[in-house]
């Protein structure tokens, strides 16, 4: 095996050591790399880690190999990583600092986000890195405590600029959290390759036909090569009689390693699997325990001798393997004595965590005082944002609480923090366990309602096999009337939950499901008049809105959503729950039923602006396309489309499944587009269908309509208008009714346009803010005889240009050039036809844009195609950066609010710098687009 660690040694690898030599190279000269190694247990991987290591002479070198039974305590293969690095600490800015201290149990604050930690993480990397190189070297990260490869995976997809490795060695099927990033297929070796090796460590040659059966059964694997001559008698080596019992699986080469331990002196044995059970390697735990066993250490020495284990000021196995082989090889009875004894010699004030989980694993039946510890240890792990191993902990206590009751609320706890942890069969399995648990009442209520938002997540992110979205609605309305006078705090918030489902499900829901959730609630209100949270008046009035038609609600909608800015204002971390799977819908629907973008701004911008000072990673995609419908709705169309590309590049660096993104639709469609515009469009559609989620097929009628009315193509346009309004889907069929109007009105179906408008006047007209009497006045000119168009063209304009609403603002300048031109007043035709064109060909809107300049052209003036804006050849980020640069943050602002070191937002200046040929931060605000 040693020779094996050396490149020289390193048989049949050399397109792997190449790929390798040049991923150091690549990082030598300033860049970054990251490669995942794939394969099988013993194929090479720890070897091909270690020929790294001797690659990056000059590097600064960190490593940390993931231990099977070190899976559950959160941040511990991280901390081993980073530890070398923590002098680096001060280099990181305050939050970071504060959330990293708290993870590595350094000092105590509130629950750090984990993608916090994992920029603090990027950034102590980065500054371990300004002067030297750096390598990071991780095996086995199938064995990695969830949150630390979690972690690893996202510090990995934001490394840009850095000269930075990070180097995984990940069996097949294991460390989810790294798929899609650069992999090395590692396979055994060829048999050429596979005979050399064997030969070089078989004494005294061997038959080749035994040899060549020895390839083929072992199928290259290095490990399995070099362990033959260990475990196979010579004799039978030489004769052929060995049979190694058909193709070497990951547990035969294991196997190996278990014969090879189970021939050592029983004292032996026992310090071995000490060592085996303390994942940390600590030296000094390891003598106090071998002091408690009264086993001098001198008797590792066979161990040593046989190629099992070195001691040293950290206890190392020769092969990651070999501890799970020194585990395996004891029975259950040693391996609960070796547990308690660690838990005796592990210090209580130091390591309390670890020594509960000792304690529990020497533990053979129920044990309350173990659980009661374990259940500590979970508020401590929760407390470091370290949500997987507060979800072991309370799983393995709610299996060593004896009393019933007791091991259900556990069991409750388990499953919530198992469905924080993206763990949904484990957390399904002990919301069974709390099932058979003589609950209380509340406690039922509390396991329907975690149920029933699980399903409702599983159905919006599409996972194979989750119910449509309609069918999470019953359930979630279920648990709602059950908390009724437990909880009625719970019961409103549950309440607010079914209508998320009902308005996702929409026209594809089962019908009545919506309104019957409303009454409901409306009964629950009248019951409990106190509504202390505006999270209640909102329910409050979307019941009043769901029940008693178009005119009510408004007043309670208005009042709540304005305590929500001033909420956000006063207490920011007041809007951590509006971030939570089910709320967002609610709230940007009600928003847009009042027809106030004011509000929608201050209230996108205050989640927005949360998830990125606290570092709410999970749920700042959802904030970010949030915000981008402000700017879409503004014409800022480069800015939406940033936004919806960094929630992207979150959504895949963090592994999540993403539901369809509903502004990307409509970007698409006033971008104008045509046939990739459709495609998208259809795409969503069918998806919607496959889900059971009408309110998505609802949006997708109304991006057909924008985007049809935008080319011309009325008939298009009304046919996917009118079916947009077959339903009610809040806050977007209003919108929907105004395309309607557009669309009949230009083909001459006045009664149907007509019967639009006055269902818009019913919302819009009645809203009493410029957004929505403006866009009603403009309806209305577009059917309006030639007497009063213009006088409502005129409102129309005066009223939307008080607002941020762009796009109304051109489509309203266009509509009344049109008007003007067949009036015969060209003159003022052009004028504002010129302003509609100019409007929309910054915005980027194609369509609109085309259709002003052809009308433009039947004025009698010449219009030459201009090309659409497209940030100045800058990249997304590039542009993001850019503004972010002239709004005066600093660079370490930048990289905490993109998730990026400090290094890349210095490295993406330089590019800016020299795209737009400007030399300070000051000049880039003199850039039109960057202001």
């Amino acid at each position: 095996m040693a020779t094996q660690g050396r490149g020289e040694g390193l048989r049949g690898r050399a397109f792997e050591c190449e790929t390798l030599r040049e991923l150091v190279s690549t990082v030598r000269s300033g860049s970054c790399r990251v490669l995942v190694l794939r394969g099988e247990a013993g194929v090479g991987k720890t070897a091909l880690l270690e020929h790294t290591a001797e690659l990056a002479d000059g590097f600064r070198c960190v490593h940390v190999a993931g231990v099977e039974s070190d899976m559950e305590l959160a941040f511990a293969g991280l901390q081993q990583l980073c530890a070398p690095l923590m002098g680096h600490l001060d280099d990181l800015p305050q939050p970071q600092r504060e959330a990293l201290t708290v993870a590595f149990g350094r000092g105590v604050g509130p629950t750090p986000d984990r993608f916090l930690v994992g920029l603090a993480v990027l950034s102590l990397l980065a500054a371990a890195a300004h002067d030297q190189p750096l390598i990071g070297l991780i095996d086995d990260a199938q064995w990695l405590d969830q949150v630390s490869v979690q972690t690893l995976g996202f510090v990995a997809r934001r490394l840009m600029a850095e000269p930075i490795a990070l180097v995984f060695a990940a069996r097949d099927g294991g460390a989810d959290a790294l798929s899609g990033l650069p992999e090395l297929r590692v396979e055994g070796l060829s048999d050429g390759d596979a005979r050399e090796l064997l030969d070089s460590v078989v004494l005294g040659g061997l038959d080749p036909r035994v040899r060549d059966r020895v390839v083929a059964e072992t199928r290259g694997i290095p490990l399995a090569l070099l362990e033959v001559p260990r475990t196979v008698p010579a004799p039978e080596l030489a004769g052929g009689f060995w049979n190694i019992g058909g193709r070497p699986s990951p547990g035969q080469v294991e196997e190996s390693f278990v014969r090879r331990i189970q021939a050592l002196p029983a004292p032996t044995r026992l310090l071995i699997l000490a060592a085996a059970a303390e994942p940390v390697g600590d030296a000094a735990l390891f003598l106090r325990a071998a002091a408690q066993l009264g086993i001098p250490v001198d008797a590792l020495g066979p161990a040593e001798a046989a190629g099992v284990i070195e001691f040293g000021p950290r206890m190392r196995f020769y092969h990651p393997l070999m501890r799970s082989a020194a585990y395996r090889a004891a029975d259950l009875a040693d391996r609960r004595r070796i547990h308690r004894v660690l838990a005796e010699a592990t210090d209580p004030d130091t390591d309390p965590d670890r020594r509960a989980w000792h304690a529990a694993n020497a533990t053979s039946g129920a044990d309350d005082a173990v659980a009661a510890e374990l259940e500590r240890s979970a508020a401590r792990a929760q407390s470091r944002g370290g949500v997987a191993a507060a979800a072991a902990f309370l799983e393995r206590a709610t299996a060593l609480t004896s009393d019933p009751a007791l091991r259900g609320v556990r069991a409750l706890a388990a499953a919530q923090a198992k469905r924080d942890a993206a763990a949904p069969a484990a957390a399904y399995e002990l919301l069974a366990i709390a099932d058979m648990a003589p609950l209380s009442a509340l406690e039922r209520a509390g396991v329907a309602r975690l149920r029933a938002q699980m399903e409702f997540m599983r159905s919006r992110s599409g996972d194979a096999g989750a119910p449509p979205v309609g069918d999470t609605a019953p359930a979630l309305l279920d648990a709602a009337g059950r908390l009724e006078g437990l909880d009625d705090f719970a019961a409103r918030e549950s309440y607010l939950e079914a209508f998320a489902a009902s308005m996702y499900a929409g026209r594809l829901g089962a019908p009545g499901v919506l309104a019957e959730a409303a009454a409901a609630a409306r009964a629950l209100i009248a019951r409990t008049p106190e509504l202390p949270r505006p999270v209640d008046l909102l329910l409050k009035g979307m019941t009043e809105r769901i029940a008693c038609g178009v005119s009510a609600g408004a007043e309670p909608i208005r009042v709540a959503l304005e305590a929500m800015c001033e909420m956000a204002q006063a207490d920011e971390s007041q809007v951590r729950r509006w971030l939570v799977p089910a709320f967002p819908v609610v709230q940007e629907s009600a928003a847009h039923e009042l027809w106030d973008e004011t509000i929608v701004d201050r209230l996108s911008d205050a989640v927005v602006r949360y998830a990125r000072n606290a570092g709410v990673l999970a749920g700042l995609p959802r904030a970010l396309i949030y915000r981008a419908g402000v700017h879409l709705l503004a014409g800022e169309f480069t800015s939406a489309q940033r936004l919806l590309e960094e929630a992207s590049s979150i959504t895949s660096a963090t592994g999540h499944s993403a539901p369809v993104r509903y502004h990307a639709l409509l970007l698409a469609a006033w971008r104008g587009m045509g046939a990739e515009a459709a495609g998208v469009i259809e795409a969503a559609a069918d998806s919607a269908v496959a889900r059971g989620e009408g309110r998505l097929l609802g949006v997708t009628k109304y991006a057909s309509a924008v985007l049809y009315n935008g080319l011309s193509r009325y008939e298009e346009a009304l046919a996917a208008a009118r079916e947009g309004c077959e339903y009610e889907d809040l806050g977007v069929y209003g919108w929907c009714l105004y395309e309607v109007v557009e669309a009949a009105a230009r083909l001459g179906e006045r009664t149907v346009a007509a019967d639009a408008l006055r269902h818009l006047e019913e919302r819009a007209g009645a809203s009493g803010t410029d957004w929505g009497l403006g866009a009603m006045a403009s309806a209305r000119a577009l059917l309006a005889d030639d007497t009063h168009a213009e006088s409502l063209f005129e409102e129309a304009v005066d009223r939307l240009n008080r607002t941020r609403i762009v796009v109304h603002q051109a489509r309203t300048h266009l509509a009344y050039g049109e008007w003007l031109r067949r009036t015969n007043r060209r003159g003022d035709a052009r004028r504002h036809l010129g302003v509609a064109h100019d409007m929309f060909t910054r915005m980027g809107a194609q369509g609109f844009a085309e259709r002003a300049r052809r009308e433009l052209t039947a004025t009698g003036e010449k219009v030459r195609r201009q090309p659409l804006t497209s940030g100045d050849e800058l990249t997304a980020q590039e542009a993001q950066i850019a503004r972010l640069a002239a709004d005066g943050l600093t660079n370490q602002e930048i990289g905490a609010q993109l998730f990026i070191s400090t290094h890349t937002v210095e490295w993406h200046l330089r590019k800016v710098f020299v795209k737009l040929g400007v030399t300070s931060r000051r000049q880039l605000r003199t850039v039109p687009w960057a202001s």
